[in-house]
């Protein structure tokens, strides 16, 4: 049976991916929750990594190294950075990016990679998930830094940098380690703000409705693991 880890942003978005699983079961590793399970006949290993790049890139060892995971699936929150999508649509991975690195130096070691691409099998069943839950998107590119972007001038700093179509915090972590170690990635990210003067205001002021999302996102990751 296949067994693919999830990770995701929200612990309000675990509790549901969790109430989802059938023969569930929990333990404490390195400061995270590992939630296991099965969820339409594959094995699901869940947990809720923390921010930033260093927090993204242990989780998903840990997936892959203690519970062998053959794919892994983040799900997020993120800045947008295109006028292609608005506040609550979704980007999926097409490729992802770090916009604060040295990525020449990075790109010395395996996996050799400027930049790293989402599994095709898992975008085209992403997509169909949110097909199915009339959830406007795009497949797209993410790029990642260890810092949240709510200035214009940061904004296009990064726009001339990268030209991504969104901004967050974790994605090329879990992309890196992923290509690493051989296995196939998605990263999912729902658009809460637009990266800009508004973002601290609209993510603190919960304007981006965080229980919607969650619900979404459950949704399209349960989806996403049928289909796959």
């Amino acid at each position: 049976m296949k067994t693919i880890g999830v990770i995701g942003a929200m612990p309000e978005e675990i509790v549901l991916l969790k109430g989802k699983m059938a023969d569930v079961s929990t333990e404490k590793v390195a400061g995270l929750e590992i939630i296991t399970g099965t969820l339409h006949g594959k094995n699901v290993v869940l947990t809720q990594s923390g921010m930033g790049k260093a927090a993204a890139a242990a989780a998903t060892q840990l997936l892959v190294t203690k519970y062998g995971i053959e794919a892994i699936v983040f799900s997020g929150i993120a800045g947008n950075m295109t006028s292609k999508i608005g506040v609550g649509d979704v980007v999926l991975s097409k490729e992802v990016v770090y916009h604060d690195a040295e990525i020449p130096m990075l790109a010395q070691h395996y996996p050799n990679m400027d930049s790293y691409f989402g599994d095709e099998n898992l975008i085209a069943a992403a997509s169909r998930a949110c097909e199915e839950t009339d959830t406007n998107y795009i497949v797209g590119k993410i790029a990642t830094g260890d810092k949240f972007i709510g200035e214009t001038e940061q904004k296009n700093a990064i726009a001339a940098f990268c030209d991504p179509d969104c901004v967050e915090m974790e994605g090329a972590a879990i992309a890196h380690i992923a290509c690493k170690n051989d296995i196939p990635f998605l990263i999912i990210r729902s658009m809460s703000d637009n990266a800009d003067e508004t973002a601290r205001e609209e993510l603190v002021e919960k304007h981006f409705d965080i229980s919607e999302y969650c619900d979404k996102a459950a949704d399209i990751c349960e989806l996403c693991i049928k289909y796959c």
